[in-house]
């Protein structure tokens, strides 16, 4: 027998917010997350503004000594996740631990230590590379982190699959509860990416705006938009058996009901034609949680403010929701903290839920040029005050990856 699952603590890491309320407060405010990149000299490069995290201390949420040893992106979500478990009010010492997991995904993983380690190796030779340069790179060690922290002896692993590994890593900590193997799963992404090779890298590819107005860089599904803005932090939900949730009365924040992952099978970084994998995977996540169109109230959408992105996910918005595309509120909140890679879709879900318990629909702020490919309802740089029933993400990555989460608010 299939269970429910259940979401009953939330933390984030952002660039507008290092907490939950303090973040969704700012995207209630409409608040732009972008200037110019301050953690290295951007002098020789075409892009120049990211979304960093601000005044982020990992001695805040971690031992100085533990916190020594783990890269950026690790530090994030074991900070996330101290909010998270806090938030649920998780009894630790009542909880049978080896029914208790962690699904915590990176797209890239220790990036900034392996820049520095190479530096090392190229100019002081291979005995001063740091001992502990592996375990704190590799991406499988945000997830080790929180279980060790946490003493979670479940399943721990992590879901890759790039801009899509948040909302992957949400989606298999869903099936993992329901399908019985699993009581409470610690699910989400996590990135620290801001660095001179990511975005070498990524503006070689020319996926990255180079605009030189914060305002204007990252502008989903407007017109003039030139690209996206590496955004960077974490997010962590408490995913829990509805029966378990219920008998230490714990507080329900949302119920994940529906999951669709398929693959385009096509090109390593341009979706399907007319987006079909997304297609796919929205309208495996309806049939999951046994809606129709119709019942959907908000869509967070990938939005990346690529031009290709923008325009296919548009397309297949359109073949997934039918006439219903035209009349559900459809935003992209990467118009605020930029693309957090790996970490993108477990912020969002966070927004989804938290605009449920709110009944606000957030704004993609910065679109004001209409473009005609993309003539869906975008709700414009304000947000509304609306009811929401159920709310869809979408997050769509390199490679082909594709992943929708539908979310219920319980007081439906």
């Amino acid at each position: 027998m299939n269970r429910r699952v259940v979401v009953t603590g939330m933390g984030a890491i952002t660039p507008i917010g290092n907490s939950v309320e303090e973040f969704f407060d700012n995207v209630q405010a409409g608040k732009c997350g972008f200037d110019f990149i301050k953690c290295f000299d951007t002098e020789n490069f075409a892009a120049k503004i990211a979304a960093e995290v601000k005044d982020f201390d990992p001695k805040n949420y971690m031992d100085a000594k533990v916190a020594r040893r783990m890269d950026r992106f690790s530090q994030f979500a074991v900070a996330a996740a101290k909010e998270a478990v806090e938030n649920s009010g998780l009894d630790l010492n009542t909880i049978d631990h080896e029914r208790f997991g962690v699904i915590v995904g990176s797209g890239i993983g220790g990036i900034d230590l392996i820049e520095k380690e190479t530096k090392t190796l190229m100019e002081k030779g291979p005995k001063r590379v740091n001992p502990l340069f592996i375990p704190m790179t590799i991406t499988n060690m945000a997830a080790g982190n929180i279980a060790i922290q946490y003493g979670a002896k479940g399943v721990c692993t992590n879901v890759v699959t790039a801009c899509a590994t948040g909302n992957h890593c949400i989606g298999e900590a869903f099936r993992s509860i329901k399908h019985g193997y699993s009581d409470i799963i610690l699910a989400g992404g996590t990135e620290g990416s801001i660095t001179p090779l990511a975005v070498a890298g990524f503006t070689a590819l020319t996926a990255l705006s180079t605009s030189t107005d914060p305002l204007r860089a990252s502008i989903p599904f407007d017109k003039e938009r030139d690209g996206f803005v590496m955004g960077e932090g974490a997010a962590i939900l408490v995913l829990e058996d509805y029966d378990h949730a219920l008998a230490r009365g714990a507080k329900i924040y949302a119920e994940v009901v529906g999951y669709g992952a398929t693959c385009d099978a096509y090109h390593i970084t341009s979706p399907a034609p007319e987006g079909e994998g997304g297609v796919r995977a929205m309208k495996l996540a309806m049939q999951e949680a046994n809606i129709t169109p119709k019942e959907v109230s908000y869509i967070n959408a990938h939005g990346t403010s690529t031009p290709t992105n923008d325009r296919l996910e548009t397309a297949a918005l359109k073949q997934a929701m039918g006439e219903d595309a035209y009349k559900v509120p459809i935003s992209s909140t990467k118009s605020m903290i930029g693309h957090l890679l790996g970490a993108a879709g477990a912020v969002e879900a966070v927004i989804c839920i938290k605009a449920m318990e709110k009944s606000f629909i957030p704004a993609t702020i910065g679109l004001t040029v209409p473009d005609e490919e993309c003539d869906l309802d975008y709700v414009p740089n304000v947000g509304r005050n609306a009811k929401l029933s159920y709310t869809m993400s979408n997050s769509l990555g390199f490679g082909g990856h594709n992943a929708t989460l539908i979310f219920k608010n319980m007081e439906v």
